[in-house]
């Protein structure tokens, strides 16, 4: 088979540059919050251009801007599994498809690299052609003609890869100074868990001078409950969302942050001393399982089941039919199938069912007091760990190719040696404008901004700053997004 290998100033590269920054710099500018003078670390690593805007006492923003456009158009072909990406033998049947229909292929080795809990994994794409930025509708019309013959194709612009680029990229940092910042941080979920809400809003309602999206939502539950948060969520003391056991969390107490991993125990013990799990805070529930909801759901419970309805006490004020709402002042403990049995024999009306609930860190084994100025919100991916690199992608649920090496828009957060946060967006998926981050840029780019530890929260979409009431940076919709959850910082 006759096949050309990609080429010229477009050239895609078979593995992107893991950078380390000097350990004496590093430790420089993790001792306080201040933006660094090193140059940017991603791409050429060119010098930065930055605008400051003094926000309040102790909080500042930067809008950060480097690299350049040089990306542009390949053509991907898909393979029999729907992914863009396959084994050696795949790609290769591919592309003698693509030949037969007259085209030239390229089969491209990609090299997905490691992280701390998983290992690096080689996989082989399919591609043709070279397009300019400004040639996308060329490379829109070699797709048509592909798929007429048959083959299923799509276009990719080259900076999306997680690849080598020169960028550019668009990133806006706020640092907070524990030395002089006296509001405090906050966890929003909107005016309910099961409805989505944008981070301009949550930051109005609550008089933020700061916000930004927090953890992942659960868009593959009914859309009516799509606010749900994926893992651990406390607001205000109050367990709103139970964690997925040993992911990272982002836990706030007044001016303080860190990051941490969690884990959450909920159980029923009804006065007759037997006791039951609860598997779930605010969600759907599965089969046989026991739900607990709080009149910050905002939504019914689910049909088919029996619900215990309690008051701030415990008292139970009645067993009825599910499928209802939560009212203010109660919980509802929602059972179907074994768990609907206990309830029954268990959760009789006027007789008492005790709550208990526990949150604990499983870095120092101790509960978490839930007291009202505690907070929590989920975090996605761990990205930096007592000042290195420590990815933990396949631990928090995020290990795929398209997680771990492709660039999509970043929502991180990070903590300094002496307690300072710092926030970041990354914008990206706008070709010639910003091309975002994968995991590892994202971890050079908080080690740079000086951060010892590091989060990365949700993104994509869903990825938003706001700064007084102002959304400062570009999402990627077009449009801000409606998101389960926000982290907002709160004026004194």
């Amino acid at each position: 088979m006759s096949r050309r290998t990609l080429a010229g100033g477009l050239a895609i590269a078979a593995a992107i540059t893991v950078t380390t920054l000097p350990a004496a710099s590093v430790a420089a500018e993790q001792a306080a919050v201040a933006f660094p003078s090193a140059r940017f670390p991603l791409g050429a690593k060119s010098v930065p251009t930055k605008a400051m805007t003094a926000v309040a006492p102790g909080i500042d923003l930067y809008d950060v801007k480097a690299g350049s456009a040089t990306d542009g158009y390949t053509l991907t072909l898909l393979m029999p599994s729907g992914r863009d990406y396959g084994t050696r033998p795949t790609a290769e049947a591919v592309a003698a498809e693509v030949e037969a229909a007259g085209e030239t292929p390229s089969v491209q080795e990609v090299i997905r690299p490691s992280v701390a809990d998983a290992p690096s994994q080689t996989v082989y794409m399919v591609r043709v052609g070279l397009w300019s930025l400004k040639d996308k509708k060329k490379a829109e019309e070699a797709a048509k003609t592909l798929k007429e013959a048959g083959l299923k194709v799509k276009v990719d612009y080259l900076g999306d890869d997680g690849l080598q680029t020169t960028g550019p990229w668009d990133v806006k940092v706020v640092m907070i100074d524990a030395r002089a910042f006296r509001g405090s941080y906050a966890a929003s979920l909107g005016a309910s868990v099961a409805k989505r809400e944008t981070v301009s809003a949550m930051a109005k309602s609550a008089g933020a001078v700061v916000g930004v999206n927090g953890g992942f939502f659960n868009i593959h539950t009914a859309k009516n409950l799509r606010g749900e948060p994926v893992g651990a969520s406390v607001v205000g003391g109050k367990l709103l969302s139970e964690a997925v056991p040993g992911r990272t969390a982002v836990v706030l107490q007044g001016r303080s942050a860190r990051i941490t991993e969690l884990a959450t125990t909920v159980t029923a013990i009804s006065q007759d001393g037997e006791k039951a799990q609860v598997n779930g805070v605010n969600r759907a529930a599965a089969v046989d399982e026991l739900i607990l909801y709080t009149e910050e759901y905002g939504a019914k419970t689910p049909t088919g089941g029996t619900d215990a309805v309690l008051d701030a006490n415990g008292k139970v004020l009645g067993l009825r039919a599910s499928g209802a709402d939560v009212a203010k002042g109660t919980r509802v403990l929602h059972g179907n199938g074994i768990s609907a049995d206990w309830l029954n024999q268990h959760a009789w009306q006027d007789w008492t069912v005790r709550v208990d609930t526990r949150v604990v860190d499983l870095r120092t084994r101790k509960a978490l007091k839930l007291t009202p100025d505690l907070h929590v919100i989920a975090g996605n991916v761990n990205l930096v760990r007592n000042g290195k690199v420590q990815i933990t992608a396949k631990r928090d649920g995020h290990d795929s190719i398209n997680m771990i090496l492709r660039r999509h828009p970043r929502t991180l957060l990070g903590v300094t040696r002496n307690g300072s946060l710092i926030l970041a967006t990354i914008d990206g998926r706008q070709p010639g404008v910003t091309v975002g981050a994968n995991f590892h840029e994202a971890a050079q780019l908080m080690r740079w901004l000086g951060a010892r530890q590091a989060v990365n929260l949700d993104g994509g979409g869903s990825t938003a700053m706001v700064v007084k009431n102002k959304l400062v940076n570009r999402p990627s919709d077009g449009v801000e997004r409606g998101v389960g959850d926000a982290l907002l910082v709160l004026p004194q």
